[in-house]
């Protein structure tokens, strides 16, 4: 297949059996089925503003297409990673022309629009609502966080979802078939399930599959021309292959979120299949284990100690040793955890306690606590009346207070009735009950 790189017009195959009407395009079936509201809209001839939202590979491109022909409209296209100011001007003035023509309307499909700052994001407003354009924007990145309320307020959000294997598997059969197929002319022959391991590594992304299926014809041509696909090429094909995960982006912080909240929800399986996903995708196995660090003081905190020590001790191990031995450690770190009994106690009071010190004034350190250092320090009464604890019986001195006094009437650390926290808890009841029979006696007194 090395003379179509040379041929002119040379187009990816991904390009050139794009879709050309609705019934042709796979998947997304929960916005464009039957009675779906974008469908009845299509069909009805009717268009508005809208950000398609999905990984890689899903269609965002092609239904844009193809929304602009079922509506009978002019189609520019810009891309947010090239295009700038001058490129959007021209595209709304060629808009301008068509719509001072009364002839068709204008769809301006915008790709990667998170790419565009505030500004250049606030420059399509005026346009989209005085007409001059239908907008359609195509990002990867959760809409909420990358997109301008003004532009969203603007657009009703589609979210197309990765496509599952049969799809993809249709739409590399499609391909085979396909008259614009630029391998069409060779016969291929693909042996067992190989279009099905395709279609599985592209994990939901058509167009990965589709430049896959177009390296797999390259390999596999024969001295007469044509095209034997077989198993003995999947080592070739798939070799340094690793699943979809975009860092910094939105899967990268589902897998993440996916991570945590399986070890917070006590399923050791769920916590090590999304481990696994993360490394199989190439996520850093240091990032990982730094979370889990993260895990074990907010889910499992004093309810059981040891798994900060088993994060902390995966972490070590995983520079010394790094992959793949390394990453054993961590496993066996997400089971433990996944496994433990939970707490977010420790959490919820250094949350509690951290908002409290930004809110409220800088009380001074009572009297009692402050260290004499000096002997004027002493004439000042600095640690009157503290009481050493060790001195005391049971080693606690009971009522005495620790925090400012406008504070020590409530309880910050509150101790669950799990794990070695429920211990802990007795505890603290039984030297509450103490400080309690101090003031009571004071008060006797």
């Amino acid at each position: 297949m090395s003379e179509l790189f040379t041929e002119a017009g040379y187009q990816p195959l991904a390009a050139a059996v794009r879709p050309q009407t609705l019934q042709d395009y796979v998947g997304q079936q929960h916005i464009l089925g039957p009675t779906m509201p974008l469908r009845e809209a299509l069909e009805a001839g009717q268009i508005h503003s809208m950000i398609f939202w999905g990984p890689p590979g899903v269609g965002k491109t092609t239904l844009a297409r193809l929304i602009a022909r079922c509506v009978d409209a002019h189609f520019e296209t810009l891309s947010a990673v090239l295009s700038g100011v001058k490129e959007i001007r021209q595209a709304i003035e060629i808009a301008r022309q068509h719509k001072s023509q009364g002839d068709r309307k204008t769809i301006l499909f915008i790709d990667e629009v998170h790419r565009f700052n505030k500004a250049q994001q606030d420059a399509f407003l005026p346009h989209i609502e005085d007409g001059t354009i239908v907008f359609i924007g195509a990002t990867t990145e959760n809409p909420s966080f990358e997109l301008n309320n003004a532009l969203l307020s603007r657009c009703r959000v589609y979210v197309l979802k990765s496509l599952g294997l049969q799809d993809v598997v249709t739409v590399l059969d499609n391909a085979l078939v396909d008259k614009r197929n630029p391998l069409g002319d060779h016969k291929i022959d693909i042996e067992g399930d190989m279009l099905e391991q395709i279609a599985g590594v592209a994990d939901g992304d058509a167009r990965r599959a589709l430049n896959l299926l177009e390296i797999a014809t390259d390999l596999g041509r024969q001295p007469d021309g044509s095209v034997r696909i077989g198993a003995d090429l999947a080592a070739q094909l798939f070799s340094g292959d690793v699943r979809r995960f975009d860092k910094g982006g939105d899967l990268f912080y589902e897998q993440i979120s996916a991570l945590h909240k399986a070890v917070r929800g006590s399923s050791p399986d769920g916590a090590l299949y999304w481990l696994l996903r993360m490394l199989d995708g190439g996520c850093d196995p240091l990032y990982v284990a730094r979370r889990i660090v993260r895990m074990a003081s907010e889910d499992i905190g004093n309810a059981d100690p040891r798994a900060l020590a088993l994060a902390l001790n995966a972490w070590d191990v995983q520079e010394r040793l790094g992959s793949p031995e390394g990453e054993l450690a961590l496993a066996q770190a997400v089971l433990y955890l996944a496994s433990a009994a939970k707490s977010n106690a420790v959490y919820t009071a250094y949350n509690t306690m951290r908002e409290l010190v930004r809110s409220s004034p800088a009380y001074d350190v009572p009297m009692h606590l402050r260290n004499a250092a000096t002997s004027m320090m002493k004439s000042m009464d600095y640690g009157a009346g503290y009481r050493y604890a060790h001195d005391e019986p049971g080693g606690y001195a009971a009522g005495e207070s620790y925090l400012p006094e406008e504070l020590a009437s409530r309880r910050y650390y509150q101790p669950v009735d799990r794990g070695l926290e429920k211990k802990i808890g007795e505890k603290l009841d039984y030297l509450r009950s103490l400080d309690n029979q101090s003031k009571q006696r004071r008060y006797v007194r």
